[in-house]
């Protein structure tokens, strides 16, 4: 299982490494919350441990930011005691919250509780929709029919990869701006054009979308069967 853990203070970094490593966890490692979007991003964690109080994205922006497409548990490690922060953090998506200091016993003991709640589940490495077929693997789009190649650019690639590893689920703007273009992109209009250009390539009508959908003023959700 692999385990993304998010903190700015190196010691507290490197200790969580070395225990989590030790109970046989895969583990990556990010020093601010930027690094830690991107990192979710690529690594594609099972588990995520997040401090709130870090760095270029707080900790509760790593929440909004990742939970709009991921399900891995979050658990939120911080030294904040306030019941505010720790309801808030719960209200934008995280699991579970351990208050700062804290002991091995009791961080592996929440770690285990959230991974039986939330079982993982192997990623897919195809999709079929409607007369596509998407090899995630190959980084390949095919349509059936004809068995033609269907190219995309790299940023139509990476948009059509964050939205179908998550069929069915609103992906939040704010999500797919992080994922798709990098940390400190605000511009939504990136999405509509890119948007455009996949609904073209890979929908049957374009003009009306039977799997590429937008939830106006949210994000966007894919629809295998349209």
């Amino acid at each position: 299982m692999k385990v993304l853990v998010a903190d700015d203070d190196i010691q507290i970094l490197r200790a969580l490494r070395i225990t989590l490593s030790a109970y046989g966890y895969d583990v990556v490692t990010a020093a601010d919350g930027a690094a830690a979007v991107r990192r979710a991003v690529e690594d594609h964690p099972d588990l995520i441990v997040l401090d709130l109080g870090m760095p270029k994205l707080s900790g509760m922006e790593v929440i909004e930011a990742v939970r709009g497409w991921s399900r891995a548990p979050i658990l939120v490690i911080s030294g904040r005691t306030d019941s505010a922060d720790k309801v808030r953090a719960l209200d934008l998506g995280a699991d579970d919250y351990v208050t700062k200091p804290f002991s091995t016993e009791e961080l592996m003991a929440r770690i285990r509780a959230l991974t039986r709640r939330t079982p993982v589940v192997p990623e897919q490495s195809e999709v079929v929709f409607g007369d596509v077929r998407v090899d995630l693997a190959a980084k390949a789009v095919v349509r059936m029919s004809d068995r033609s190649t269907i190219r995309l650019t790299p940023t139509e690639w990476r948009l059509l990869e964050a939205l179908v590893r998550h069929p069915g689920r609103l992906v939040s703007q704010p999500s797919l701006l992080h994922e798709v273009w990098g940390p400190g992109t605000t511009d939504t209009g990136y999405l509509r054009l890119y948007m455009g250009q996949l609904r073209r390539k890979l929908e049957a009508d374009p003009a009306a979308p039977v799997h590429f959908m937008t939830e106006h003023g949210m994000g966007y959700r894919f629809m295998p069967a349209g």
